[in-house]
């Protein structure tokens, strides 16, 4: 397999997942900030132009992170990284799809790259702000809806954990913010697995 990846991107989340199954892989360096997801070598492998993109070492490519970490998963199950139930495995497709759908894009990226969202950049502080409101209201709905212990999920830890780690990595490392308790205790206990460590050490980024 192979993971086409930007330090500290979303892509993080998939990079943990991988060092949590522990197979063999390679990481495939997209440098965002240069522009590299638009040059055609990229696009080639992902039209998209957006990081992560996996290719599964059988010449096909996945793209987007909650259909990469379900296909993870799914295809190591050995690993234990989504529910086995039906339900379990419903309520932790629902956590991937809010991380990345909407927490993500409305609370992360408008602080980010407020010219997506503003033309005038007069306006780009105001983006900024509604992003980290955003982001610290989003943060909210998920602690008061928490159900598991230590983990996101009440069965345990999972694919779930790895997004919800990017996002609060984002919120401390680089937005200033202050999680609520139950994710403040997630962040940590993510930062104390040693996947998580080995990904940070390898995309050169702070613990």
């Amino acid at each position: 397999m192979k993971l086409h990846y930007s330090p500290g991107a979303c892509s993080l989340g998939i990079h943990v997942i991988l060092e949590e199954i522990g197979k063999p892989y390679e990481l495939s360096l997209v440098a965002l900030k240069d522009g590299a997801q638009y040059k055609p070598e990229y696009m080639a492998v992902n039209p998209k132009s957006k990081v992560p993109a996996l290719d599964r070492g059988d010449g096909k490519v996945l793209t987007e992170f909650p259909v990469i970490a379900f296909w993870l998963a799914k295809s190591n199950p050995e690993a234990g990284l989504i529910p086995s139930d039906f339900e379990g495995e419903v309520r932790c497709l629902e956590m991937l799809d809010y991380i990345c759908g909407t927490v993500h894009p409305h609370g992360f990226t408008r602080q980010f790259r407020p010219g997506n969202f503003s033309f005038r950049e007069e306006d780009h502080p105001k983006s900024v702000e509604l992003g980290k409101q955003n982001a610290q209201k989003y943060f909210e709905t998920i602690e008061k809806g928490w159900k598991g212990g230590t983990w996101l999920l009440p069965s345990g830890y999972s694919v779930a954990d790895a997004a919800l780690f990017f996002v609060e990595y984002w919120a401390t490392r680089r937005s200033g913010m202050t999680l609520p308790p139950h994710l403040d205790a997630h962040l940590k206990a993510m930062l104390a697995r040693p996947a998580v460590q080995r990904t940070l050490a390898q995309e050169g980024l702070a613990a």
